[in-house]
């Protein structure tokens, strides 16, 4: 009657600007018997740092973000930002 902690990543989704998901479960099992599971959800947009994650994350991050994916993240994020103190919203036309 030994309970176990078992952590893995269980679901890796990629979105069409490049950012992956990522899930994190983890199980308690006693004698191989499920008796209660977790999640952990984050996600990483293209050009982040990838210190630290699981190599499956990493090996997709790779191979998905190119410097093309990577710029046009950049760009669509800058384009779509919110105006703040130190870029004011252009004024109505």
């Amino acid at each position: 009657m030994a309970l176990e902690k078992q952590v893995a990543i269980d679901k890796i989704e990629v979105l069409e600007n490049g950012s992956i998901q990522v899930r994190q479960i983890t199980r308690i099992v006693e004698d191989g018997e499920e008796l209660s599971a977790s999640y952990h959800r984050w996600a990483l947009v293209p050009g982040d740092d990838l210190a630290g994650q699981d190599p499956k994350v990493v090996a997709i991050a790779n191979a998905i973000w190119t410097q093309e994916v990577i710029a046009a993240y950049q760009e669509d994020q800058a384009k779509n930002a919110l105006p703040t103190l130190e870029t004011p919203a252009a004024p109505a036309a």
